[in-house]
């Protein structure tokens, strides 16, 4: 299952990158969400480095666009509260057949963007990106690395137990997120 399922990589008509408008459009929904959730880690356990994590990246322009974004945010919060800027270290997940090297080819254009704006608001360039490839559902990283998880829209490999597919309600309604009172089944 785990070398199947994934988005057609590449830049042609049928890839992910030219289908992907509605998957930025409810990411930026979420960046509220983003935003308090990094100031709950930057006021409780300020790093000098934070381990951020993409899990389920895929090949997309919407990966680097996420980063960024996160990006923004650890450094005008930090500024904000009068401290260093942290380092950030990204790691980016999906499944082996994953088109990496469409990650890996937007790289220098991400970082040259970066650069422009860090010199525009005095940043420096602290952002290092790796991939991981593998399933979220098994283990990808080691114990204490990541301080922030994002996880978008996913394909599921198999439906989760006691999910009422037939619900007209939506099983998590109002909530981007697992929480102590999302339904079991969720």
């Amino acid at each position: 299952m785990e070398i199947i399922l994934h988005m057609n990589g590449g830049e042609g008509e049928t890839s992910y990158a030219k289908n992907s408008v509605v998957q930025k459009t409810i990411i930026s929904y979420a960046n509220s969400s983003m935003e308090q959730a990094v100031d709950d880690i930057l006021c409780k356990n300020f790093p000098e480095c934070m381990g951020i994590a993409d899990l389920g990246c895929s090949s997309g322009p919407n990966t680097l666009m996420l980063i960024s974004e996160i990006i923004e945010i650890v450094n005008s919060k930090s500024l904000k509260m009068g401290n260093a800027i942290p380092e950030i270290s990204v790691s980016l997940n999906d499944l082996p057949g994953n088109d990496f090297n469409d990650i890996f080819a937007s790289l220098p254009a991400f970082y040259q963007k970066q650069e422009e704006e860090e010199k525009l608001k005095g940043f420096r360039n602290n952002c290092f990106i790796s991939c991981v490839a593998g399933s979220f559902y098994g283990r990808l990283f080691p114990k204490k690395s990541l301080h922030l998880v994002h996880s978008c829209l996913h394909w599921l490999s198999q439906v989760p137990p006691l999910l009422d597919v037939d619900a007209i309600e939506p099983q998590n309604k109002g909530k981007i997120y697992i929480s102590k009172t999302s339904p079991q089944s969720v």
